[in-house]
């Protein structure tokens, strides 16, 4: 379900939040929401919009459809197009936890930190780091389309990473897949 600002503090408190453009989606943005889902908390996505996402590179889609792709996926049970600043949705919003990647870490805004002091937001840092939108977008620019990074692709079995994720809500189908939404 797509939220707008104003619809955010009826969720107070009772979901986890995980911020950033996803521009482009990849699959270690997928690894990093099932592992936020799996800290047994609703999860909500908060898309950077295309304003916030022109300061880095030309959007290469648009927040709205981002926000409907990311949306779609069955760890994520609420999403945000973020036309304020993550400070803002913070204030707003007031999760039960902030989720970001390991690389964050000591690296949060002081800002951001202080607001989930205040609120009793926990922040919680997860290792889901796999890529980057950033060095992928800079790859396909530079017409390289990295063997390396295609080979290791391919040595890799889908899901690797994601099987330490315990099962925390749900009942596995027969696949062992546990559907959220």
């Amino acid at each position: 379900m797509i939220l707008t600002f104003d619809e955010l503090p009826k969720l107070r408190g009772s979901v986890s939040m995980v911020d950033g453009a996803f521009d482009p989606l990849h699959a270690g943005h997928v690894e990093y929401f099932r592992a936020a889902a799996a800290l047994g908390r609703p999860l909500l996505c908060n898309v950077a919009s295309d304003r916030y996402v022109r300061t880095k590179h030309p959007p290469l889609l648009p927040d709205w459809q981002r926000a409907l792709v990311i949306d779609a996926l069955r760890d994520i049970a609420y999403t945000h197009v973020n036309e304020h600043d993550t400070e803002a949705v913070l204030e707003q919003l007031r999760p039960y936890a902030y989720v970001k990647g390991k690389d964050w870490e000591g690296r949060l805004p002081p800002q951001q930190v202080e607001i989930c002091g205040r609120h009793g937001i926990r922040i919680c840092f997860l290792d889901t780091v796999r890529d980057s939108s950033t060095r992928l977008l800079r790859a396909y620019a530079e017409g390289m389309q990295d063997r390396q990074y295609a080979q290791g692709m391919q040595d890799r079995q889908v899901g690797d990473g994601l099987q330490a994720v315990p099962n925390v809500q749900g009942v596995p189908n027969q696949s062992g897949e546990v559907h959220r939404k």
